[in-house]
């Protein structure tokens, strides 16, 4: 039986702006990202009135993710439920910090950063590998607990990208070429432990595009 999911990345952050990395820094959204939350949330309801509606809406404890979501669970008359797995990679002593910033001050674990080895880690952070494994570990028992529901899950770029390459089998170190946008509906099917990408990347409640602020395309797809 099947669990349908939408993975919901937060709304934009001034930080996102500018491509500053958050990892578990506790940024709150930015006045655009709080607009496109509401945005969000009148586009659930309506679905809802038409028979979409939501078992149950889960989020990521940081601010972002609960800013995002709650919203979304006050329209619907749902309980946000939260859960730190769902939180952002741990990036360590790279946040705070650009892409530039960090290869100023840390050049030999940047230069290893580029590589997309899965197995390195930032200092005091976590492996893309670490990560992927504790986001899947989340999700698992989440989507158990919604046997043929339809359900939310508000979280980061990072673990919709952990949630795209299972359901796609793609390798960790496989560079990306999705989009992962502020507050984008992301609907994945889950059966027998096996996941289908249904529609990714979708924004068509915002009215201005949604940037994806480490991928350099621009982006405002639906698959």
């Amino acid at each position: 039986m099947s669990t349908q999911v939408l993975f919901i990345r937060h709304g934009e952050t001034d930080w996102n702006r500018i491509k500053r990395i958050q990892g578990h820094i506790d940024i709150p959204l930015a006045t655009t990202g709080l607009e496109q939350a509401q945005r969000l949330a009148h586009r659930l309801a309506g679905e809802a009135t038409q028979g979409g509606t939501l078992d149950a809406i889960y989020s990521s404890d940081l601010q972002r993710a609960q800013q995002t979501a709650q919203p979304i669970a006050d329209a619907l008359g749902l309980p946000l439920q939260l859960r730190e797995g769902l939180r952002e990679r741990l990036y360590g002593a790279f946040q705070g910090y650009d892409k530039d910033e960090i290869a100023e001050r840390y050049p030999d674990e940047y230069e290893h950063w580029q590589t997309r080895d899965a197995g390195f880690a930032p200092p005091d952070g976590e492996s893309l590998r670490a990560f992927y494994h504790r986001v899947m570990d989340a999700i698992e028992p989440i989507v158990a607990a919604h046997p043929g529901g339809r359900i939310a899950c508000v979280a980061h770029g990072g673990v919709l990208d952990c949630v795209y390459r299972f359901a796609r089998d793609l390798s960790l170190d496989v560079p990306r070429d999705y989009a992962l946008l502020n507050t984008s509906v992301n609907v994945v099917d889950f059966n027998g432990g096996k996941a289908q990408v249904v529609s990714w990347a979708d924004v068509s409640h915002l009215e201005a595009p949604s940037e994806d602020d480490t991928l350099r395309k621009i982006h405002k797809p639906g698959l």
